[in-house]
């Protein structure tokens, strides 16, 4: 599942701290997949916009689509945003300081959730040509492929999405950056409680139950990106800036039609999977501690702060229409 790379960037904060050059793969595909991009975007609820506010009685939720890379253009939402978090009550962000905090005190405690000691490696899993070029792609990563060759196949899958550039970005600059980091630190200097939409092992659950097939899967399909993975990056960056977010999920999906060397139906069926891991669930799980939280804001007369990755927001099981659902009105801030 190629795409999962993609929505990764929107939705988890990867370890990426700067901007890489990269071409707007969408603008370079046949004018008539744009069009079917167009179309399979126009279908979806709320496809456009990175900043709403949802009202319901006397609470207030103002909702921000995030984007997990540093970028200056974040200085304009921080800008729009100044006057509201100076007077909420809350900051909700899908993991807060603590919860980073507990995640990477789990990963230096326990090696097994990163790799895999006692299964087949990689290599016996792949065909040779797969691995070759898996650990050729690693490599370039900064990671050793020996070590790549135990690590867990979803982790790979996410780690052969980023571009050999961005890694060594990362490398310079330490920090992932990003509008979540920005949001946190400005309530932390506001004194605004932050608290986490949900626990810190959720990125390692929500791949629990693939099968085996279905990790080798996100491999192989993740693989032809390696390649060119600016341009992905670049791809993505473009339709985040531009309100666009939806755009990111279905120019995944067309790609794939036409890289992965898989049929049109298998796709479609991995990107209802990975739909469903990466956002449904976790969205219907976020309602609940959003409204609760407003509610208990506007007992003090004020709102609450919403951030997390943009591609939670659209979709019948997005974010948006999920409160929709729930008697909330909702107003885009920034068309």
């Amino acid at each position: 599942m190629r795409f999962v790379s993609a929505a990764f960037f929107c939705l988890f904060s990867l370890p990426v701290a700067a901007e890489c050059v990269g071409t707007n793969l969408i603008a370079e595909m046949p004018a008539e997949t744009q069009a079917r991009i167009d179309e399979a975007v126009a279908a979806v609820p709320f496809h456009r916009g990175n900043l709403w506010r949802a009202t319901k009685d006397d609470a207030e939720i103002v909702l921000v689509g995030t984007y997990h890379f540093a970028d200056s253009r974040h200085d304009v939402m921080m800008q729009r945003l100044a006057g509201t978090l100076d007077d909420a009550a809350l900051l909700y962000v899908e993991a807060g300081p603590e919860q980073e905090a507990q995640l990477t005190e789990a990963l230096q405690n326990d090696p097994e959730l990163m790799f895999d000691s006692n299964g087949p490696t990689l290599p016996e899993r792949l065909t040779e040509d797969e691995w070759q070029r898996l650990s050729t792609a690693i490599e370039a990563r900064g990671v050793p492929a020996i070590i790549a060759s135990r690590m867990r196949p979803w982790y790979i899958a996410l780690l052969v999405g980023i571009s050999p550039c961005m890694m060594q970005r990362m490398t310079e600059n330490g920090d992932p950056g990003g509008l979540d980091r920005m949001l946190t630190a400005r309530a932390e200097e506001l004194d605004i409680p932050v608290r986490p939409l949900e626990p810190w092992d959720t990125v390692f659950s929500i791949f629990e139950d693939l099968t085996p097939d279905q990790e080798e899967d996100m491999i192989r399909a993740n693989l032809p990106a390696a390649e060119y993975a600016d341009d992905y990056a670049a791809t993505l960056t473009e339709a985040y800036f531009d309100a666009d977010v939806w755009r990111i999920w279905e120019f995944a999906r067309f790609d794939a039609y036409e890289t992965s060397g898989l049929s049109h139906e298998i796709v479609d069926e991995q990107m209802d999977l990975a739909r469903a891991m990466l956002m449904d669930r976790r969205n219907q799980s976020w309602i609940e501690p959003l409204t609760t939280g407003a509610f208990e804001a506007a007992e003090d007369g004020k709102g609450i702060v919403a951030g997390f990755g943009a591609l939670h927001l659209p979709g019948q099981q997005g974010v948006l229409q999920l409160l929709k659902d729930d008697g909330w009105e909702l107003e885009r801030l920034d068309g």
